[in-house]
């Protein structure tokens, strides 16, 4: 992971970890982090396509740091391709620490959603709508 200092991308999401969502190391569970970074990029796609949309992959998971109970977890998405129904969004988790207040990445990925109809289908992403 490099030196970077200020998040990518638009903040989309900040939640704070508590303990319900600990392994049995007193951790925050990679599940629970990728779940709330998916629910900032659905959050993201919708805003962009202008509808509904579903997760259809996520790639390059990295988890670098451990979150822990009482941090504030920040969830950036920025936005990198877009197709006829498609966009992929990198989507960057920061934690603000708990006692230190310092920021830091902790984990980073690339989550693509489709945009869908009232059928389920997928639908064209209106280029108007799109949000860059």
């Amino acid at each position: 992971m490099s030196g970077q200092s200020e998040p990518r991308g638009e903040l989309c999401i900040q939640t704070a970890a508590m303990p319900a969502d600990t392994n049995p190391n007193g951790d925050i569970f990679g599940g629970w982090l990728l779940s709330q970074m998916d629910i900032a990029g659905g959050i993201a796609a919708r805003n962009s396509s202008g509808g509904r949309v579903v997760t259809v992959a996520v790639e390059s998971m990295v988890f670098n740091k451990p979150v822990q109970v009482g941090d504030v977890v920040c969830c950036y998405a920025d936005l990198e391709r877009t197709g006829n129904t498609s966009m992929a969004f990198r989507i960057e988790a920061w934690t603000i620490r708990r006692d230190s207040f310092v920021r830091e990445k902790v984990t980073e990925g690339v989550f693509t959603y489709v945009a869908i109809g009232a059928d389920g289908r997928p639908r064209p992403i209106p280029k108007e709508t799109m949000q860059a």
